[in-house]
C-alpha cells in the first residue's frame, strides 16, 4: 500500500551576513525537527538579499557560503530536504512578475516591516521597487513549490499572510493553481540581541552561530538585564528582561522556573543568570562549532550540495510553471 505524499515545506533565508542565534532559535532549529515530516524546499534567497545589500551585491556570493555551512552544521541533510539557492532558479523570477502584476499597491504598503526597517535602516536607501515588492517575490517562491505551510518566525507572518491573498486572487482569476500555504510559528521567535532590539545582524546587535564559546561569554555578560534591578538587592522581573529571552530558548523550563523565582526576589545577580545561560548555550552549541570546523574546510562539498539541490528545486518549479502558463493561456 502506497504512503501518502508528504505535505511541502518552504522557507528560505537570505544570505547578507553571518547566521545569528535568532535565525538559529526562530527557524534553523525547527526546520530540522521538521526534515521527516514534510518534503521540505529550504532556499537561500540571494535575490532578496540585493534588496538591501544591492551597493555591494559581490558580497552576498560569500554569504551564501556561510548560510550553507550553518544549516549544513546545524543538522539540515540534502539527502532529507532540499537545499539550494534562489537565483539558480530562473523560476522564481517569472513567477514573481507575473504575480505582482496581479497585487495591489496598498497590500504590499500595509506590511509593517516594510516602515519599521526605513527607519530602523536609515542609513542605507530602503525606498526601492525592489524592497517594497519584497513580500511578493516571497509570496512567489513559497507559491513555485505549492507549500503547504511555511515556518517561519512572528516578524514574518505578515508577509506569509499576504502571500495567502496574492494566492487566493490568482487562483480567483485563473483556477485552483496553488494551495494557501499556513504559517507555522516557531516556540520562541523572537530573540533580544545584545542591545535589547530584536536581534539581527542589520542592527549590528547579533550573536553569530559560529561565535566561539569566549566570543558569545563577551557579548552575553554586558547586556542589559531588566533595569529595576540597579542593585544586586532589587527585585526584577524576567518578562522584562531581554536575556531572559534568550534562557526560553536555551535553558531547560524547571531551571528557567528556577532563574524566574531567583531574579523576583533578588535571591540571584544578573552575572548568575548569564552564568546560567552560558553554561547551556554552550552545551547546545558546542556540536554545532564542532560540524561547522569541518565543512568551512570543503568548499567543494558545499557548492556540490547546493548544485544538486538546485537542480531538484528547478525540477518541481519547472512543473509549476506548467500549471501556471497554461492557466494564464499562455
Amino acid at each position: 500500500m502506497n504512503q501518502p505524499a508528504k505535505k511541502i515545506i518552504f522557507s528560505g533565508m537570505r544570505p547578507t551576513g553571518a547566521l545569528h542565534l535568532g535565525n538559529y532559535v526562530g527557524a534553523l532549529r525547527n526546520w530540522v525537527r521538521l526534515q521527516d515530516a514534510y518534503d521540505c524546499y529550504f532556499c537561500i534567497v540571494n535575490w532578496h538579499a540585493l534588496s538591501s545589500e544591492y551597493h555591494d551585491a559581490r558580497a552576498i556570493r560569500g554569504f551564501e557560503f556561510e548560510v550553507a555551512v550553518d544549516w549544513l552544521s546545524a543538522g539540515l541533510d540534502p539527502e532529507r530536504a532540499v537545499l539550494f539557492l534562489q537565483a539558480d532558479v530562473k523560476e522564481h523570477a517569472e513567477l514573481h512578475l507575473i504575480l505582482s502584476m496581479i497585487t495591489p499597491l496598498p497590500w504590499v504598503e500595509r506590511i509593517p516591516t516594510f516602515k519599521e526597517q526605513l527607519v530602523q535602516l536609515a542609513e542605507k536607501d530602503l525606498n526601492t521597487y525592489g524592497f517594497l515588492g519584497y513580500p511578493v517575490l516571497q509570496a512567489a517562491d513559497i507559491a513555485l513549490y505549492r507549500a503547504d505551510a511555511v515556518p517561519v518566525g512572528e516578524d514574518q507572518a505578515a508577509h506569509i499572510e499576504l502571500a495567502r491573498e496574492i494566492i487566493r486572487r490568482f487562483n480567483r482569476y485563473y483556477g485552483d493553481v496553488f494551495p494557501e500555504p499556513r504559517t507555522l510559528l516557531t516556540e520562541v521567535p523572537r530573540l533580544a540581541g545584545t542591545d535589547g532590539r530584536k536581534m539581527s545582524k542589520s542592527y549590528g546587535n547579533a550573536i553569530e552561530l559560529k561565535d566561539s564559546a569566549e566570543t558569545v561569554r563577551a557579548k552575553i555578560m554586558p547586556m542589559v538585564t531588566d533595569t529595576r534591578r540597579k542593585r544586586r538587592s532589587d527585585p526584577g522581573e524576567p518578562n522584562d528582561c531581554p536575556v531572559f529571552t534568550l534562557h526560553k530558548a536555551f535553558v531547560p523550563k524547571d531551571k528557567q522556573a528556577e532563574i524566574a523565582v531567583g531574579c523576583r526576589t533578588a535571591g540571584i545577580g544578573c552575572r548568575d543568570c548569564k552564568a546560567v545561560l552560558l553554561e547551556h548555550m554552550v552545551l547546545d552549541l558546542q556540536p554545532i562549532w564542532e560540524k561547522r570546523a569541518r565543512f568551512e574546510q570543503n568548499p567543494g562539498l558545499i557548492r556540490d550540495i547546493l548544485e544538486a539541490g538546485s537542480a531538484r528545486a528547478r525540477a518541481r518549479a519547472l512543473e509549476t510553471m506548467v500549471q501556471v502558463r497554461a492557466a494564464l493561456g499562455f
